[in-house]
């Protein structure tokens, strides 16, 4: 294999994949990148066995051939060499030889037939989302994915079709047990028969990477094992968590009396510079609502104490209430608008927080003991 590519196309195609490869592999392959040099492109691909990046960039391609060579290290390489200069990759005697300017590398490699690729198998679900919706459901959900191993079938966000008030929707919801995201968007055409898939938390953080870098549709296509995502250059698989993600729609409430308007953004600001003093292990921040305005107050056994009281539109009865302020904080920094509505039950019931009733995100936030 030979092929001359210019820096920043390398350097950019190399950051895409090289994010995929886990930093310790007791598979020694799985921390390489394949080069697959064909006609005037290279391809470059990584995989951790459950998600894979497949990118094709421009090159001149002297002699078309495949390597393998550890992806951090040639990522790394790249990322030092001067700007603007082209980059000489050759393959022989199982050695990878980089040449740019003055500077020259020789890399262990592995053969190309040892690399191992997902098999797709049939995706008969496929349809086309832009690339601003597809940003927009990630960054509205994505925050409230759970880490907790144990509860693997959380650790993703759940995609699903239904029917709101007889239109069809695609939605996306993401929970960890204490607060659920949930976003509604029109349903794509060809996503009438789409099963109900759980994208593992991975994928989806590579995938908002990449989302930066495209402006027009992405192309979607799964079964119920695994999904593609096509962005143009990059392609992107991943296996689905098997797992059966709980009916979220018992824990969103309907009935909550109590509403309570606010604007997000000095709320938040509130919120943050009370739990300043709180504490790693509670976090929790108190709310004080009587009418039209609320005291935010935290006490810590070791900080001391803080208060603050924030406008809002509240007309029910007083009421106490507390929240996790971190979790809080993430919900409000979602919010764009200049309003936003906390429909509130008691101090124990889960609280449903959104910028109104035709907002395609929705938030649920269960309260703490304070």
């Amino acid at each position: 294999m030979k092929a001359t590519i210019e820096r920043a196309t390398l350097l950019k195609g190399l950051s895409h994949v090289q994010s995929v490869v886990e930093r310790r592999n007791t598979i020694p392959i799985l921390s390489n990148v394949l080069i697959d040099a064909r006609e005037s492109t290279i391809r470059l691909m990584a995989t951790d066995l459950d998600l894979q990046i497949d990118e094709t960039v421009p090159a001149a391609v002297d002699q078309q051939g495949a390597i393998t060579v550890s992806a951090h290290t040639l990522f790394d390489i790249a990322r030092k060499l001067p700007e603007g200069s082209q980059v000489q990759l050759a393959a022989a005697e199982g050695r990878l030889t980089v040449i740019a300017g003055r500077a020259r590398f020789s890399l262990a490699t592995l053969p190309r037939d040892d690399f191992p690729v997902i098999a797709e198998g049939e995706l008969p679900t496929q349809f086309e989302l832009p690339a601003k919706t597809l940003k927009d459901i990630i960054d509205k959900t994505r925050f409230a994915i759970s880490t907790e191993e144990t509860r693997y079938y959380l650790n993703g966000i759940f995609f699903h079709v239904a029917e709101n008030d007889g239109k069809p929707v695609l939605k996306a919801a993401a929970t960890d047990g204490h607060r659920l995201a949930r976003m509604t968007v029109d349903r794509p055409e060809g996503a009438e028969k789409m099963p109900d898939v759980i994208v593992p938390r991975k994928c989806v953080a590579e995938l908002r990477k990449l989302l930066d870098e495209v402006d027009g549709s992405v192309g979607v296509s799964l079964s119920p094992s695994k999904i593609r995502f096509d962005l143009g250059q990059a392609i992107l698989t991943s296996k689905l968590i098997d797992g059966t993600f709980p009916d979220y729609s018992r824990v969103i409430p309907t009935a909550n009396d109590k509403l309570l308007k606010l604007d997000p953004k000095s709320f938040m600001a509130g919120v943050d510079r009370v739990s300043t003093i709180a504490t790693e292990k509670t976090r929790a921040v108190k709310m004080a609502l009587d009418r039209d305005k609320i005291t935010l107050s935290v006490t810590s056994p070791e900080n001391g104490a803080a208060a603050e009281e924030v406008p809002g539109d509240y007309s029910a009865l007083p009421f106490e209430i507390g929240f996790n302020s971190r979790y809080l904080l993430d919900i409000l920094g979602q919010i764009d608008s200049d309003i936003c509505e906390v429909h509130l039950a008691d101090a124990a019931a889960p609280t449903l927080i959104r910028e109104n009733d035709a907002s395609p995100a929705l938030y649920v936030l269960m309260p703490m003991r304070v």
